[in-house]
């Protein structure tokens, strides 16, 4: 078995067209989560994030096995903090102050990662990772959902008609036991018809479902909009 590990390991053109084979389907089982629900970053991206550090990985083994210098993981190295600009990429910030494509960027180094244990031949390795990561966006997604939407705090996006005002929201929140914290003004328009747009955190006395939490608020007069961030 050994022998065998050791012989895969080796660099050959057959044992570098596996590898790279293993990077596009490995990559690709990874992405398609991320594909189905139309994100930034979808089956082609993962799949060549993956390839590319995998190739990377391959020619500094090369590099470092025909000619006896350089490092044999410097290259790998570049691959892991060069991927943080592609992740960023992925990553907006809303009008409304939402973050999202964070799991998106995540993904994506991951994938990085594994392309790197593939070019270096760990195949139990990346096969494991990419598993571990494939459970991890697809079959803990609700688990995390339902964590993040049943806690004491939640923050929300209120838009309140140009009558009303934020001293009157605050009241009526604290009224129903809600304690606002972070209060941060988004938009502010005094015309006739303006609104006044902001995101502030609630917090209760007690864990509770978010949903209930905006549909409180949304009960109030003059509240023209409310959803949770």
């Amino acid at each position: 078995m050994d022998t065998i590990m050791t012989a895969a390991r080796e660099f050959t053109y057959l044992e570098a067209g596996l590898r790279i084979l293993m990077a596009i389907v490995l990559g690709g089982m990874i992405g398609m989560e991320r594909g189905l629900k139309n994100r930034p970053a979808g089956l082609r991206t993962y799949m060549l994030v993956c390839l590319g550090a995998c190739i990377v990985m391959l020619t500094n083994q090369y590099v470092y096995e025909a000619f006896g210098v350089g490092d044999p993981v410097r290259m790998g190295a570049q691959v892991v903090s060069g991927i943080g600009f592609l992740g960023a990429g992925t990553i907006i910030v809303t009008a409304r102050n939402q973050i999202k494509g964070l799991t998106t960027a995540a993904g994506l180094w991951a994938s990085a990662c594994v392309g790197l244990a593939l070019g270096i031949g760990l195949y139990a390795v990346s096969i494991m990772g990419s598993v571990a990561i494939f459970v991890i966006l697809t079959l803990l997604h609700e688990l995390d959902f339902h964590m993040r939407r049943s806690t004491k705090q939640v923050e929300v996006y209120v838009e309140l008609k140009h009558n009303v005002a934020v001293g009157q929201f605050l009241d009526f929140v604290r009224d129903r036991h809600y304690e606002p914290s972070n209060l941060q003004i988004l938009l502010e328009n005094t015309s006739d018809n303006g609104i006044l747009a902001f995101s502030v955190t609630l917090k209760g006395q007690k864990n509770c479902n978010h949903d209930d939490i905006v549909t409180t608020v949304k009960t109030m007069p003059g509240i023209g909009y409310v959803e949770e961030l």
